[in-house]
């Protein structure tokens, strides 16, 4: 059987990367749809708008402040009219560039990326996901190929809060135990449907290196505008080297998790990547890993503010009903089978009860976690 690993077709990182951003689309089209939300659109838009007009491509901009859903692509196509794209920028964070890809699938025309935040590594990967208008997960959608381009432009990703960043590290934090369950399970399959290559796992564990040497002095840079030496490696660390090892190597439990405790009350208004992170601490627990490895990990989670129970995610209180519930939705994801042996929905609540156990409860982080989540829904953070 043949495997398969993908990745964007150019990735530019650095402080003022976005001055690149006319000469890539040039190479893809003259017409190009630029999709953002509302918030990005007004932060950026006109500056995109002019990059590209000096590249000789035209933009018609489309902005929005909803949840993708198959509706909202629907008339966002439909505003474009009698014009003919030939590519699609997606310009924020992942409801933006979502968008961006669902409509680049909608018109068969390539998707560049353009990253405003560092909470997830959506910029480099060919996934999209559609929720349906209770903003339940509806599909997780594929494009046929990754991003064509990816300008990250650390100066802009930096104004970012913190909170932001501590998403995308959460979100990063689980991909090298991930892709070695996936590796290692019989029926393990990448998200090409392969079996996963060495190369993804490789990089999997240089990013996993990277967040626990330089997560809490990249925090520190988050918001100031001014990219650090630490900031610019965990932005690589989180939107490229997680993006790759992800799709090409694989995800498990971690993120097999996210589609139960979204479900749960209080749990669903927390970042995605914080619920990976707790999810990481599960898989862990049903790895049966290292002490010692569990620790250091423990550790940076307390240092940087990661969940290290429910109560941290917003939910003190969670009943046996709604943990199994949870674990019943989680065993629903493809994810769930990246493991080395089946589960079952009593060994999910037994190891979330496991890691609730192992640490106190500690309202302060769960401040953390619901900290300023109003501007990352605003943005896009998933």
């Amino acid at each position: 059987m043949h495997a398969v690993f993908g990745s964007p077709g150019r990735y530019v990182q650095g402080a003022g990367a976005i001055e690149v951003l006319g000469e890539h689309a040039a190479r893809l089209g003259r017409q190009a749809l630029l999709v953002a939300d509302r918030m990005v659109m007004d932060m950026v838009g006109e500056r995109l708008t002019r990059l590209c007009e000096q590249a000789g491509v035209v933009t018609h901009g489309l902005s929005f402040d909803e949840a993708l859903t198959p509706g909202l692509v629907e008339r966002l196509a439909a505003q474009v009219g009698q014009c003919r794209p030939e590519l699609v920028i997606a310009a924020g964070g992942g409801r933006s560039i979502d968008a961006g890809k669902a409509l680049a699938d909608h018109f068969g025309v390539p998707v560049m990326t353009v990253p405003t935040v560092a909470s997830n590594d959506a910029p480099t990967s060919k996934n999209y996901v559609l929720y349906d208008d209770a903003h339940r997960l509806l599909a997780v959608r594929h494009l046929a190929y990754s991003p064509s381009s990816v300008i990250a432009d650390t100066a802009l990703i930096a104004q970012a809060p913190a909170s932001m960043l501590l998403a995308g590290i959460g979100d990063a934090i689980s991909k090298s135990f991930e892709a070695e369950q996936c590796a290692r399970a019989p029926s393990g399959r990448n998200m090409f449907g392969t079996r996963p290559l060495m190369s993804a796992a490789a990089l999997t564990r240089t990013c996993h290196a990277v967040l626990m040497a330089d997560a809490a002095d990249a925090l520190a840079a988050a918001g100031t505008g001014k990219p650090t030496p630490a900031f610019e490696r965990i932005v690589e660390a989180t939107i490229l080297m997680s993006g790759l090892g992800f799709e090409s190597g694989g995800l498990s439990i971690a993120h097999a998790l996210t589609r139960g405790l979204s479900a749960l009350r209080q749990v669903s208004h927390a970042p995605h990547g914080l619920q990976v992170a707790f999810g990481l601490l599960v898989q862990l627990q049903l790895e049966g890993r290292d002490e010692v490895e569990r620790t250091e990990l423990e550790a940076l989670y307390r240092q940087i503010g990661l969940p290290l129970c429910l109560a941290d995610l917003g939910l003190p209180d969670a009943t046996q009903d709604e943990l199994r519930h949870a674990a019943e939705l989680s065993l629903a994801a493809p994810h769930i089978h990246n493991f080395v042996r089946e589960l079952n929905a009593a060994d999910l609540v037994e190891a979330i009860g496991a890691v609730n156990g192992r640490a106190p409860r500690s309202a302060a982080t769960g401040e953390r976690a619901g900290q300023d989540h109003s501007l990352a829904e605003a943005i896009g953070a998933r």
